[in-house]
């Protein structure tokens, strides 16, 4: 039999794929809805999690966050696909909504299981409740640490709809660079998005429930 901690941390990881490649899938859908096709032609729209994974956002930042004394993994999937210039049924604002889209998909995972957990007190088998714990917390980390507005991560997307021309061709071309950010940012602020998504976890599910 494997030992506890062995199983939690599969099934954070199992939970931190399924919810990731869920986001990727609201971006696409999202994407399509605005007349968007790049996703779905790329094969995006799938649950076939072998089309969504990500070298570093889903093997190498969740390794290293596995062996971390965080005690809480994250990470991302492959970004969808996507041309701007094709959202011809909402040329300006596009973009944000695509970009929403993930962010806002993780929330609601954690907000529908969050009110679950929340009112299905006496219900709910005490065995289950730190695993439907799990999935909150870790769609709200998602949501939060993709809004963080930082290239390439959603929340950059966010902030580039509003910022002028000029300055929004400069941000948009960090490019790869944005990855090492991304690292290094994680590395030091990743108790501050912990902070955050534990203050939106106990505004859902109510104080003193883990």
């Amino acid at each position: 039999m494997m030992p506890e901690a062995t199983i939690v941390l599969v099934f954070q990881l199992a939970v931190l794929l399924f919810s990731v490649m869920l986001h990727e899938i609201a971006h696409g859908l999202a994407a399509l809805k605005l007349g968007d096709q790049t996703a779905k032609l790329a094969g995006r729209l799938t649950l076939n999690p072998i089309k969504h994974l990500d070298p570093v956002g889903s093997f190498l930042v969740p390794l290293l966050l596995a062996l971390s004394p965080a005690g809480i993994i994250l990470g991302w999937a492959k970004p969808v696909p996507y041309d701007p210039n094709l959202l011809y049924k909402d040329y300006k604002y596009g973009p944000l909504k695509v970009a929403l889209a993930g962010p806002a998909t993780n929330l609601l995972i954690a907000l529908i299981l969050g009110l679950v957990m929340r009112f299905g007190v006496g219900v709910i088998s005490p065995v289950a409740v730190p695993y439907l714990s799990s999935i909150v917390i870790l769609n709200i980390l998602l949501a939060v640490f993709n809004l963080m507005p930082i290239p390439p991560l959603d929340g950059s997307k966010v902030l580039s709809t509003f910022l002028p021309a000029r300055y929004r061709l400069a941000f948009e071309s960090v490019g790869f660079i944005g990855i090492f950010i991304v690292l290094i940012f994680l590395y030091l602020f990743f108790g501050f998005i912990i902070d955050i998504s534990y203050s939106i976890f106990n505004l859902i599910v109510g104080p003193g429930v883990r």
